[in-house]
C-alpha cells in the first residue's frame, strides 16, 4: 500500500472557482489513479502520484475546469500503467478522456542520449520540429491539452534534480526552445517565468548562481528601497482619492540574464545595471489606471520612449496594461506597471484567464484568429525539414509581437520586424502577390521597413494580375520577415512552368557562383542539398524553394564538415596559422594574393623556396598551368577566426553619393574596407573596385546581395 497523499490543495483551489457538484470527478480521479498506482513499486508509486497531484494543483492555480483537473491526475497512467483510454472514457467521461489522449499524443519523441547533448544544443532539430508539431496541433485542436503539459513539465522542472545532468540539460534545452516560448504566446506569465528561471538554472549553473549572489547581495538596501518607494506611492495616490494596491519586487533571474546579454553587446557590466526592480500598481475601475500614471508622473520624470499604452493597443493575448519608466527619487530607474485587477488576471494567466466551454464551443477571440494560422504550419510541415520547420515555427509563433493597424482602425498583429508585405500577406494572399508599394502613417516607405507598434499601413497594390518578385525571397535584401508570407510567394512559383522555374533556376545559380568566384558543378550541388536530380535542384531554386543565400550558406557549412576534428593542444600553444597543413597546422602560410581564397573556397598548398606554403584556390590559373606539380601538398582550413581580404568590383551608374551609399551598406555588415578604387568610363557608368576583409563565404554572399540593391548598381562581383 502506497501512503496517501493529501488532495486537499487540490480541492481548496478549485472550491475558489467550481461549483461543489464538480468536486466528485476529481476525487474519483484521485482515487482510481490511487489503487492503479498501488501495483506498482512502493517508491515508485509515490513518485507518480506525487506529480500527479502536483501537476493538478498547477492546472487549479490557472483556475480551469475540473476535466483539465482530472486529466492532470491521470495523465500519465495510459503509459506508465498500461490504462486504455477506453477504461478512461467508461468511467470519467467522454470530455476528460480526450484530454487525457491528447496528453498521451504530446509526449515528445525520447530526448537524446548523453553523448548526443551537446553545448547548447541538447534537442535535434528532428526531434524539436516533432514536439513542435504535436504542440501546435494540440493548440489548434483543444488548447487545454497544452495547459496541462505547461503545468506538468513545470513540475518535472521543480524535480530535476533527481535525473543525471545529461538528462536535466536536455530537459531544461527542451522547456527554453519550446514549453517557455508557447507559455508566453498563450501569456500566461505566471508559468512563463517559472519554466524560463528554472530552464537557466540547469543549462547555465555558473551564470545562475552569479546572477543569484548579485541579487543577494543588495537585498536588504532593495527591500528598504522598495518599502520606501511603495510608502510615497501610497500616501500620494491617496492624496488624489485612488484607492490602489502596490507592490515592488526584483525582475526575475532569466529576464536579468537577458538585460545582462544586451549590456554585454554595449561593454557593460552586470554592476552597471540599475533598472532591477519592478512595482505594480493596481486598481479598481480603467479610469483610475490614468489617475495612478499622472501621480506618478508628477513625482518623478518619466524617460522618454519608455512609456506604453497597452490599454488603448492591447498586445497579444489581449494583455493591458500602462507600462512607464522613471527617474525613481531621481536616483534609479524603475519600470511602474499599472492595471485593473482584472488586467491583472489576464496578465498573469493569459488565454487560461479567460478560457470556457459554452456548450462545447471555443470562446476565446484572442486566440481564434491565430488557428488558422497554426493549421497551416502543420500542413507544411510535410514539405519543410526540421530545421526550416523550426525556425518558422519561432519567427511566426513565438517571436515578439508588433501590433499595426488596416486603414479601417483593425489592428493585426504580426512578428516584430515585419514588413509591409508581410502586413499585405497576413491580410489575403492576392494582396500579397499585388503589391507594389506601401504607405505607413500615410507616407510612403520600402517595402523592407519594419513596421512598429501603432503603425497605419495602406497597401498599394496593382489593377491586373501581378506576380511576386524572386527578390522578395532574398533574407539579404528583408522584404519578408515572415514564413507564411514566404511559403505564399514559393507556392505561387511553384504554379509556373517547370521548364521555366529550371532555367530560371540556372540563371540564378550561375550568377551566385560566377558573383562569389566559385567553380562547382550543377550536379555537385544537387547532392548537397540531397535533390535526386539537377533538374528538381533547379527548379526548386527557380520557384524560391532555394535561395542564393542558402547555397553559399550550405557551402560554408559543408566546408566546416570537411575540417579535422579539433586538437587539445598545451596551454602555452598557439597556431599561427587558419590553414591545417597535411592535418598538421602550426606551419608558415600565407594566402595568395593572386586569387585571395576564403573560407568556403577549396584550397590548395604550394610550397615556396623561401615563404614557406602558399595557399591557392584550387581554380586559380597560377595553380592550373603550373608545372612543379610535386610542389603542390593538400591543404585544409583551420578553425580560427580571421578575416579574409577579398576584392569586389562594382559596375554602377556614376552618381553623387553613390560611394556614400556602397561603404553604408558594407558597415552595416561590420565589415572593413581596405582599398576602395575609382574608374571612370563613357556612358555615365563606372567602375569601383574595392577590396574587403570578411569571415567566410555566407558574410561575403549576404554583402554582394545587399550591395546589388543599391541605387544604380548594374553588377556585383568577386575578383581574382
Amino acid at each position: 500500500m502506497i501512503k496517501r497523499l493529501d488532495i486537499r490543495a487540490v480541492i481548496n483551489k478549485t472550491q475558489e472557482y467550481l461549483p461543489s457538484e464538480t468536486l466528485a470527478l476529481i476525487e474519483d480521479a484521485y482515487e482510481f489513479a490511487s489503487q492503479v498506482l498501488e501495483k506498482e513499486r512502493a517508491e515508485s508509486a509515490r513518485v507518480e502520484l506525487e506529480h500527479a497531484v502536483k501537476t493538478a494543483v498547477i492546472v487549479a492555480e490557472l483556475q480551469l475546469d475540473e476535466h483539465c483537473i482530472a486529466a492532470a491526475l491521470l495523465h500519465e497512467l495510459p503509459q506508465k500503467c498500461g490504462v486504455s483510454l477506453s477504461e478512461i472514457k467508461k468511467r470519467f467521461g467522454t470530455e476528460t478522456s480526450k484530454l487525457v489522449e491528447g496528453l498521451v499524443k504530446l509526449e515528445k519523441v525520447s530526448l537524446p542520449a548523453a553523448e548526443e547533448v551537446k553545448a547548447k544544443k541538447a534537442i535535434d532539430l528532428e526531434s524539436q520540429a516533432e514536439s513542435l508539431r504535436r504542440m501546435l496541433m494540440a493548440l489548434s485542436e483543444d488548447i487545454r491539452v497544452v495547459f496541462i503539459k505547461l503545468a506538468d513539465r513545470l513540475h518535472h522542472l521543480r524535480t530535476l534534480k533527481m535525473l543525471p545532468p545529461s538528462k536535466r540539460r536536455a530537459i531544461a534545452q527542451e522547456t527554453i526552445e519550446i514549453y517557455a516560448p508557447v507559455a508566453h504566446r498563450l501569456g500566461i506569465w505566471q508559468l512563463k517565468w517559472q519554466l524560463e528561471d528554472l530552464a537557466f538554472r540547469y543549462l547555465e549553473p555558473e551564470k545562475y548562481r552569479e546572477i543569484v549572489r548579485f541579487v543577494a547581495a543588495g537585498r536588504e538596501e532593495r527591500e528598504k528601497y522598495i518599502a520606501q518607494v511603495t510608502k510615497i506611492l501610497k500616501q500620494e495616490l491617496e492624496k488624489a482619492g485612488v484607492k490602489a494596491e502596490v507592490t515592488g519586487r526584483p525582475k526575475h533571474i532569466y529576464s536579468i540574464k537577458k538585460k545582462m546579454d544586451r549590456y554585454a553587446a554595449q561593454g557593460k557590466e552586470l554592476s552597471e545595471i540599475h533598472d532591477l526592480l519592478g512595482f505594480r500598481i493596481l486598481v479598481d475601475q480603467v479610469k483610475d489606471c490614468y489617475s495612478v500614471l499622472g501621480v506618478v508622473h508628477s513625482l518623478w520624470r518619466p524617460l522618454p520612449d519608455r512609456f506604453d499604452d497597452y490599454i488603448a493597443n492591447p498586445k497579444e493575448g489581449a494583455y493591458e496594461a500602462l507600462h512607464t519608466t522613471v527617474m525613481c527619487m531621481e536616483t534609479t530607474p524603475v519600470e511602474i506597471q499599472i492595471r485593473t485587477r482584472e488586467m491583472d488576471r489576464v496578465a498573469e494567466y493569459g488565454v487560461a484567464a479567460h478560457w470556457r466551454y459554452q456548450e462545447g464551443v471555443r470562446k476565446v477571440a484572442p486566440f481564434e484568429e491565430k488557428i488558422d494560422l497554426l493549421r497551416e504550419f502543420l500542413d507544411w510541415y510535410k514539405d519543410l525539414g526540421g530545421a526550416e520547420f523550426v525556425e518558422s515555427v519561432k519567427s511566426d509563433v513565438f517571436s515578439d509581437r508588433v501590433l499595426v493597424y488596416t486603414p479601417k482602425g483593425e489592428i493585426k498583429d504580426l512578428p516584430a520586424g515585419s514588413t509591409p508585405l508581410d502586413f499585405a500577406y497576413r491580410i489575403h494572399t492576392d494582396l500579397g502577390h499585388r503589391c507594389i508599394g506601401a504607405k505607413v502613417n500615410g507616407r510612403m516607405v520600402p517595402l523592407s521597413y519594419a513596421l512598429q507598434n501603432g503603425d497605419t499601413v495602406e497597401v498599394l497594390s496593382s489593377k491586373g494580375e501581378k506576380g511576386p518578385s524572386r527578390d522578395w525571397l532574398n533574407p539579404s535584401l528583408g522584404y519578408i520577415k515572415t514564413s507564411h508570407a514566404k511559403e505564399k510567394v514559393r507556392q505561387w512559383f511553384r504554379k509556373q512552368e517547370r521548364e521555366e522555374n529550371i532555367e530560371r533556376g540556372r540563371e540564378l545559380l550561375e550568377k551566385e557562383l560566377k558573383r562569389l568566384g566559385i567553380s562547382l558543378s550543377e550536379e555537385e550541388l544537387a547532392d548537397l542539398f540531397k535533390r535526386e536530380n539537377v533538374d528538381d535542384f533547379l527548379a526548386a531554386i527557380g520557384y524560391g524553394d532555394i535561395s542564393t543565400h542558402q547555397i553559399a550558406n550550405k557551402l560554408a557549412v559543408q566546408q566546416e564538415k570537411t575540417l579535422p576534428p579539433p586538437q587539445i593542444a598545451p596551454r602555452q600553444a598557439k597556431l599561427t596559422s587558419s590553414v591545417q597543413v597535411m592535418g598538421v597546422g602550426d606551419l608558415l602560410t600565407h594566402l595568395a594574393p593572386c586569387c585571395n581564397p576564403m573560407p568556403g573556397d577549396e584550397i590548395i598548398g604550394y610550397v615556396t623556396r623561401s615563404k614557406g606554403v602558399s595557399i591557392h584556390r584550387k581554380d586559380c590559373p597560377n595553380i592550373v598551368n603550373i608545372e612543379e606539380k610535386e610542389r603542390l601538398i593538400k591543404v585544409e582550413w583551420g578553425r580560427r577566426d580571421r578575416f579574409y581580404p577579398v576584392p569586389i568590383s562594382v559596375e554602377a551608374w556614376d552618381r553623387v553619393g553613390l560611394i556614400r551609399d556602397i561603404s553604408a551598406i558594407v558597415a552595416e555588415e561590420k565589415i572593413n574596407i581596405v582599398t576602395l578604387n575609382v574608374a571612370d568610363h563613357a556612358n555615365d557608368t563606372t567602375t569601383i573596385l574595392l577590396t574587403v576583409e570578411t569571415k567566410g563565404i555566407e558574410q561575403l554572399s549576404r554583402l554582394l546581395s545587399k550591395m546589388e540593391g543599391v541605387r544604380g548598381i548594374i553588377s556585383v562581383s568577386r575578383q581574382g
